[in-house]
């Protein structure tokens, strides 16, 4: 695509007020390729001419070679630069060299899986090699499940089906896992957080399994960009590894724009919605046949972006409203099937999605991405602006449109940032105690625990003291109870196990189902919840039977919730000092109500009206850091006639914004309390929390490096243009107090005074 011609038209338009702040051309690159330390398969060889995959890349080369010599081995590269390919021929090479020998493929979602299962049967079909494959997932069918079992050399599947479906019922497995030679777990930066933690677990648990078997099966990882590619393979799985990152693929070139909404209030900073700007933009890529794709961060703006594009494009170019489509999670398995298909078809236009096409879903060639916000994490940047430009070594077009959030708009003012700094890590803790213990149980149901199990869990008789969920007899730990697998108890997805359903009370049918987490958040009575573009009144929540019942709505508002905030302190693990300022880290308790609901007008976002809710308290026990404001800053802030808990507050905020430039997290993995006098050290305090039971590793991250944290913040601070706070620093949409109060200079002040 012209991405200049295409710009210049932008240009031109009503809409355009210099909002292209940033324009960063990244060059094409030739490829780099090498040969094997040992030739491929003759049958192999073959087929990679006739697809013109020979030669191979550097990268796919070191990885296959790492394979053939025994080693475990992660590949870390960006998007499209053939990292399947890379590990497919050590498996395809292995199934001809041990005759018998078996392979899993773990995907984070089933659509992935069914695209690689594709992409097999087009590599066996060229080479016509006699590969058994399948898919083994919740929508196999049951009068295939045997047979796969029994005969399948590669099998494709989820770290859910491997926890609820594979490893309870092992025994039926016997055959497959005695045999099991490779193990690949793709997308593998997607494993981290909560998410992670539990697929660490189930991979232990696998390899538990796969030694009672008497098969020590080697991983391949396949991982988009991050900081720590070694060291988070090797804390998923529990092995060693060697980690690849030289990508010696081609690139076809990239114009990667920044694109900042327009002022609509100086004084306070305040942008123009860049969900506007999204509809603008992808409204005119459809218009101009430029195959595109939208990402959102939310399920409901990803929902709003696609009414206004196809309520804009039928005013606009009628023809082109039909072929539009929204994609994300919730939707149930068959409609999102059915979307992915067209896609591929090229039946579709245009797109829009939260992360869930992020991963490598084919869906055909991509000219544009435009990305609503900045996504929460560089490497999660790099990934969905790269799936535009896939497979034809063709120039694409990535927008990344800043909102209104801090880390965003630092960016708008730090390109550099973007294409000059590392990546972020992976974190993840699979020994959290919330976590590792029903893994425990899970594994105990599956074969009775041992001390030599310690090789995979670590200590884990300390955790299981006086939970009783454990007996132990002759020096071997079983299930409490035997009455079915705890492993239909536990949600890999979530530290909890509960999901609420939604059910659309004019039918009676099933819409999504919400995590116990988030479901005050979204499914309280009063909120208008939206479903593939169709507006839902929640009318009816009930917390015993975890049912949530709404009717079908035309109201023009949607809502947003307010709730408070308090933290104990139960334990402080570990603290220092940095510049005469005491930082510590430690176990916390939160509790968080929800108190009611703004109801805000469609378009304008105008509050139009505030009810209260009746809801209970949801307490958790989590990590955070926390550091004092000595009594030097807030004599300073009350000699300057400044508010210091607004200048907490403030602080908080920014620091929470910010955090997600170190870690590979999401500001919803995050949580903060400020108060000028806390009860539990009778000082004043700014406290940052993982926002998941017992903590993913996030806190730690802040605790180590929190001086860095401190520096970014303050720039961001004194940077942002607006007078007294906004949404592009010190505000947050989060804020259960309706930020306030909040006082932007004392919290420079803070920052400033921290640091010297």
């Amino acid at each position: 695509m012209n991405a200049s011609a295409f710009l210049d038209h932008l240009r031109k338009l009503p809409f355009y007020q210099d909002q292209i702040v940033h324009r960063e051309y990244i060059p094409p690159r030739e490829a780099r390729h090498q040969e094997l330390q040992k030739p491929l398969q003759p049958a192999l060889q073959a087929v990679l001419e006739v697809l013109h995959l020979f030669p191979l890349y550097s990268h796919q080369v070191a990885t296959l070679d790492a394979a053939r010599s025994g080693k475990n081995v992660i590949l870390s590269t960006p998007s499209a630069s053939g990292k399947t390919l890379s590990y497919n021929l050590a498996v395809f090479d292995a199934l001809l060299e041990e005759k018998g020998s078996r392979a899993l493929y773990l995907f984070p979602t089933k659509a992935l899986a069914q695209d690689q299962l594709r992409v097999l049967n087009e590599l066996t079909a060229a080479a016509q090699l006699k590969v058994r494959k399948a898919t083994f997932d919740g929508d196999t069918p049951w009068n295939e499940r045997a047979e796969i079992r029994r005969s399948a050399q590669i099998v494709l599947s989820n770290p859910d089906m491997m926890h609820l479906g594979i490893l309870p019922n092992h025994r039926s497995w016997t055959g497959f896992l005695s045999r099991l030679r490779y193990v690949v777990i793709d997308e593998a930066h997607v494993y981290r957080g909560v998410f992670g933690s539990h697929v660490a677990n189930v991979v232990r648990r696998l390899r538990r399994i796969c030694d009672r078997y008497g098969s020590t099966p080697q991983f391949i990882c396949c991982s988009a960009t991050i900081a720590n590619p070694q060291e988070h393979a090797e804390r998923l799985t529990g092995l060693p590894f060697e980690a690849i990152t030289e990508d010696g693929a081609a690139f076809g070139g990239k114009d990667f724009i920044f694109w900042n909404p327009p002022l609509i209030d100086e004084a306070r900073s305040v942008r123009r919605s860049s969900t506007t700007e999204a509809t603008h933009l992808l409204t005119e890529l459809m218009s101009a046949g430029i195959r595109s794709l939208a990402f959102a961060r939310t399920r409901k703006l990803v929902e709003l972006i696609y009414i206004y594009v196809r309520d804009h494009l039928a005013a606009k170019a009628p023809e082109l409203a039909g072929r539009i489509k929204p994609y994300r999670a919730g939707y149930l398995a068959e409609a999102r099937r059915e979307i992915e298909r067209e896609l591929f078809e090229g039946k579709h236009l245009g797109v829009v999605a939260t992360t869930a096409l992020e991963l490598g879903v084919d869906i055909g060639h991509l000219d544009a991405t435009v990305l609503t916000g900045y996504p929460g994490s560089i490497a999660s940047t790099w990934q969905q602006a790269g799936r535009s430009g896939r497979g034809r070594g063709e120039g694409s077009l990535s927008i990344l449109i800043g909102s209104e959030n801090p880390l965003d708009q630092y960016f708008m003012r730090h390109p550099e940032a973007l294409f000059g700094k590392g990546f972020e890590h992976a974190l993840i803790a699979p020994a959290n105690p919330h976590i590792l213990k029903p893994h425990l149980v899970c594994a105990a149901w599956e074969s009775p625990l041992s001390q030599r199990d310690r090789r995979y869990f670590g200590d884990f008789e300390e955790v299981l003291e006086k939970d009783g969920l454990l007996r132990m007899r002759g020096r071997r730990w079983y299930p409490a109870t035997t009455v079915a697998s705890p492993a239909q108890e536990v949600n890999i997805r979530s530290t909890s196990s509960t999901n609420y359903a939604l059910i659309d009370a004019s039918t009676g049918e099933l819409l999504e189902t919400i995590e116990s987490a988030t479901a005050f958040f979204q499914i309280h009575p009063g909120a208008v919840y939206l479903h593939q573009g169709e507006a839902y009144l929640v009318t009816e929540l009930d917390l015993k039977s975890h049912t949530a019942y709404a009717e079908p709505t035309d109201a023009a508002y949607y809502t947003q919730t307010k709730d408070i905030t308090d933290l104990n302190i139960v334990k402080t693990t570990a603290e220092k000092t940095i510049l005469q300022t005491r930082i510590c880290l430690g176990e916390v308790e939160v509790t968080t109500q929800v108190l009611g609901f703004k109801k805000k007008r469609v378009y304008s976002e105008e509050v139009i009206g505030e009810e209260p809710l009746d809801l209970p308290p949801q307490s958790f026990a989590t990590v955070a850091v926390w550091f004092d404001i000595p009594s030097r800053i807030q004599a300073r802030i009350a000699r300057q006639g400044l508010d210091l808990a607004g200048g907490l507050h403030a602080a908080e905020h920014a620091s929470i914004a910010m955090l997600p430039l170190f870690a590979l997290c999401d500001r919803n993995d995050i949580g903060g309390v400020s108060t000028p006098l806390h009860p539990d050290t009778g000082k004043a305090q700014i406290f940052i929390y993982d926002a998941h039971p017992g903590g993913v590793g996030i806190a730690e991250k802040g605790f180590e490096l929190v001086a860095e944290l401190w520096r970014e913040t303050a720039k961001l601070i004194a940077e942002c243009p607006c007078e007294e706070g906004c949404p592009s620093c010190v505000q947050s949409p989060k804020c259960g107090n309706n930020n306030q109060p909040l006082d932007k200079e004392a919290a420079r002040v803070i920052f400033q005074k921290l640091l010297s």
